[in-house]
Formats: C-alpha cells, structure tokens, sequence
C-alpha cells in the first residue's frame, strides 16, 4: 500500500509494483490511508513524508498506534541525523531518499518481503534469544519488541557472535545496498536496539569497535 498526495509519483510506484509482480492499493491523503490501512491489512506500507499539509511521521504514528506491525518505509526528501532519528520515533522501520528510483525502490522493498521461515527457529547469545518467526527478542524474561530493520540488524550480529563486523558488512548484509558518501544510519539503529536490549543493570552486549565496527560480546 502506497500513501502519497503526489498523484503521479504515486500512481508511478503502484504501476513499477504491480510490473514486479506485487499487487498495490494507492491512498492519496492520511485520512484515506488510516482507512485503506485498516480495511485491507497491507503486507507492507509506503508513507510519502510530506502528505500535503499534513506529515507522513504522523500518519506512521499513528498506523503503530493502532496496532499495525506490517514495515513502514517512508520517502524523505533528506538523509540527515534529524530526519533517521524522526524516522525511527515515528515507527517506521526504514526510509528511501527522494528522487524517486524505481530500481532502488523495488531493491529496498523486497528486503521487507521476504517468505517467514516455516519452521521455529531461535538464534541465542547468553540470555538473549531472537525468535526468527514471531521476529522479535527476549533478553531471559523480558520480551523485546523490534521494528524490522531493528530485527535484521540484531540477527546479522547474532549470527556472528564475538565476530567484529565492519560498517561495510553491516550496510551489504542489513540494508542491502550501498550508501552514497558517509552516513550514520548505523549508529542510529544500534542506539535504539540498545536502548532495548540493555537494561538497567544488565550488561551492554553490542560494543563498538572504534574505527572498525561492531561486535556482539559479552562486556
């Protein structure tokens, strides 16, 4: 489902979608997208940032308060620390960058629509276990929810535990693409699943490695 007041664009997107096999419900305000969101139970949501005179933030807000877990990309017209951390308080689980790019876009999207396991799986680093079809983390009794990116992120680093991960690594195997230039996309997304993951008294599990990367150990 793409929300989007930009007509053309939008219908754009709903067009390259449904050539990539994928079929697409288009909304062309936030009211309408509220109501399209709640009638159909999209696999996924495309909010445009700037909805008129209205934000795609508060539309991405909202959809999380009603209960919608389904990702949330947003399209943003700038890639700055201001608008990843608003990104991420919103709800979203990820963003792509305006001009509009129909390759990248689909690229982007197919990240997020990948078949779920079959079978139950967890992976688990001491007390901290991440439960690979329900896709969300448990550290001993206390359940952790995670947005999608948060998800892959945490699963990359604990499929490699005690391996230090370069940046690099961690933008091919988690993003899937490259970033242009520098970008600390990363470090925001490790602030917030800390924030998640480390208790008050409990141990900090992923550690950075100043100049290299990251590392999931034990402090």
């Amino acid at each position: 489902m793409i929300v989007g007041t930009n007509e053309g664009q939008t219908r754009q997107m709903g067009l390259d979608l449904q050539e990539a096999g994928y079929a697409v419900k288009l909304a062309y305000s936030s009211q309408e997208g509220m109501a399209l969101a709640r009638q159909i139970a999209p696999a996924l949501i495309v909010v445009d940032r700037l909805l008129g005179g209205e934000s795609g933030i508060t539309l991405c807000q909202q959809l999380r308060n009603q209960g919608m877990k389904v990702p949330i990309m947003l399209m943003m017209a700038k890639d700055n620390l201001e608008d990843r951390v608003a990104c991420l308080e919103s709800g979203a689980d990820d963003y792509f960058l305006k001009p509009y790019r129909a390759d990248a876009f689909l690229k982007n999207l197919q990240l997020y629509l990948q078949p779920s396991p079959t079978n139950p799986e967890h992976l688990r680093f001491g007390e901290l276990s991440l439960d690979l079809v329900n896709r969300h983390a448990n550290r001993g009794d206390r359940l952790i929810e995670l947005t999608m990116k948060e998800f892959e992120l945490l699963k990359y680093l604990m499929e490699h535990p005690r391996e230090v991960l370069t940046r690099e690594q961690i933008l091919e195997n988690v993003w899937g693409y490259d970033f242009v230039g520098e970008s600390n996309v990363i470090e925001v997304y490790i602030r917030y699943l800390r924030l998640k993951i480390d208790g008050d008294n409990e141990k900090r599990l992923i550690q950075t490695v100043r100049g290299v990367g990251y590392v999931l150990r034990e402090g």
